[in-house]
């Protein structure tokens, strides 16, 4: 049998069509495991199927029933590995297939209350105060707000500055803004697992990547040690923000159209000699 067999001809857009998704689909897998602790896994499967190939090319029986009745298992084993993996791929596939009907409403408060957030921010920074605070988006995050501190509060600048002060019992932990108010305080949430991130980022920091890894959800982070802003969205992190951009990035995760203040059109007041420019 010639390995052309194998390959079909691609007489039609059909199968052309056919071709490119599998392709597609392969290349985001691919994407997916690639830093991850999956990848010494997929390794190790590759080298068990080359080891079945060999043992029916050689016909070495022995083997080859042994790596024959492993088959049945192979299934169970995939998903019991490979269940963060497996569910951080249906979310990604989630968010870019949403349909009209499910999409996130945007709010009624437009940036408002982002604006608040990155002032808290910025005085926290500051002051070098630990904060974490997680914005649900299309996935729900209900189990770990009931795990929480249960607020049900406007999300305002002095709320959010008094939860992140030390002194107070719920600076421990996040903060989860659902629907454009506080749901809850004193959170816990998942570390990530993921080898590659750095050592100096210390347990807020993991626990902000490791709820967007899991979820759609975008964190921003302070740190206690250096005051430095984060924002991190789909498990990728960037850092040391500024205040105008942390509230860019912040209003185009939520859809929200961004506003340049330094273009406001100005007032002008003319006098019979003058003209004075208010703005």
């Amino acid at each position: 049998m010639q390995i052309s067999d194998y390959i079909p001809n691609i007489a039609t857009m059909r199968d052309f069509f056919d071709i490119a998704l599998v392709f597609i689909i392969v290349y985001v897998v691919l994407k997916l495991l690639r830093g991850t602790r999956a990848v010494p896994t997929v390794v190790g499967m590759v080298i068990l199927a080359l080891l079945y190939w060999l043992a029916v090319a050689q016909d070495l029986a022995t083997l080859e029933f042994v790596l024959q009745s492993a088959v049945f298992v192979y299934p169970f084993l995939i998903i019991v590995l490979f269940q963060s993996e497996i569910r951080q791929a249906l979310i990604y596939f989630g968010n870019r297939l949403r349909f009209p009907m499910l999409r996130r409403q945007r709010g009624q408060f437009g940036g408002t209350i982002y604006d608040e957030i990155v002032l808290a921010a910025t005085t926290l920074s500051s002051e070098k105060t630990g904060a974490l605070i997680v914005i649900e988006r299309s996935i729900g995050l209900r189990n770990f707000i009931d795990a929480g501190v249960q607020l049900d509060a406007r999300v305002s600048y002095d709320l959010l500055v008094t939860l992140f002060n030390p002194s107070t019992p719920l600076h421990d932990g996040a903060v989860i803004i659902q629907n454009e108010r506080i749901a809850a305080a004193s959170v816990f949430l998942p570390l990530t697992k993921n080898p590659s991130i750095s050592r100096e980022l210390g347990t807020r920091h993991r626990a902000a990547i490791g709820i967007t890894e899991g979820s759609d959800a975008i964190s921003v982070v302070v740190s206690e040690e250096t005051g430095l802003i984060s924002y991190i969205e789909n498990g990728e992190m960037r850092r040391n923000l500024d205040t105008n951009q942390l509230r860019k990035i912040l209003l185009e995760a939520m859809e929200i159209p961004v506003i340049d203040k330094k273009r406001e059109p100005t007032k002008t007041m003319k006098s019979e000699e003058t003209e004075i420019t208010v703005g």
